[in-house]
């Protein structure tokens, strides 16, 4: 009998690009990948941010780059990623919240969140994704969603509006892009406390119904997503595409 071989989780030869990359789950994604051997290059609007976070990996003996990306431009982004290498993983933790009741929502707090979780994100995935198709090579996208990407939250409309059309245009391009053994997956994490979300963690009754929501009874780390992005990013996952890979603690069994 022949025992199966394990598929391995290395990341080694290989360039991955992250963006959002300067804070909270951005770099915690950076760190994962670049730990399990990928050459990283790390995106985002506050390059003095990607200086400190990039001097710190390379005491590491990371192989790190930066540049300056803000996927609110999408011209400017999509002809930015078309000139820099084909990168077979990527990984978009860019992403904004403005959190009110429905009937309060103001147009420009809608078109704030569409246009970095939805418009930035779609263009941002199709730029790295064409670069691919256009080299034959196979690649690992993964946009951080979040929980909301699957249920509704209070104060959440337009959050969660962004994030279950993430949640769509994935699994589209993922039955797209499949047989350019492309794959497309989200990431959707529950709260995580982060620079982001702390807000939210400082009203103690937001807390009180965070805490009770997450049945493994904590709320999130940062630390939470790497084993998550590593996953998605390797052979491990050779056959995942179009899912949703929920580390939300329970949160949304209930």
């Amino acid at each position: 009998m022949q025992l199966p071989k394990m598929p391995s989780f290395s990341l080694k030869g290989r360039t991955a690009l992250i963006v959002g990359a300067s804070s909270g789950i951005g770099t915690a994604c950076a760190v994962a990948l670049a730990e399990h051997g990928a050459k990283v290059t790390l995106a985002a609007r506050r390059k003095d941010k990607l200086e400190i976070l990039a001097h710190q990996m390379e005491k590491k003996e990371f192989e790190v780059k930066i540049i300056e990306l803000d996927i609110n431009d999408i011209t400017k982004t999509s002809d930015t990623i078309s000139k820099l290498e084909t990168f077979d993983i990527f990984v978009n933790s860019a992403g904004i919240a403005k959190h009110s009741a429905s009937v309060d929502t103001v147009f420009h707090d809608f078109d704030v969140v569409m246009n970095t979780n939805l418009r930035g994100a779609y263009f941002l995935t199709q730029a790295v994704a064409k670069n691919l198709i256009l080299e034959k090579k196979k690649g690992s996208l993964i946009n951080i969603s979040s929980q909301m990407g699957l249920v509704g939250g209070q104060e959440r409309a337009v959050y969660c509006a962004s994030k279950h059309a993430v949640e769509g245009f994935t699994k589209a391009m993922a039955i797209e892009f499949g047989n350019h053994n492309i794959r497309v997956n989200t990431i959707c994490p529950t709260f995580i406390l982060t620079d982001m979300t702390k807000k939210t963690f400082d009203v103690p009754e937001k807390r009180k119904w965070i805490e009770e929501k997450i049945k493994i009874g904590r709320i999130g780390k940062v630390e939470d997503i790497m084993g998550a992005v590593v996953y998605l990013a390797s052979d491990a996952s050779s056959l995942v595409t179009g899912s949703s890979l929920l580390v939300d603690g329970g949160w949304t069994a209930g």
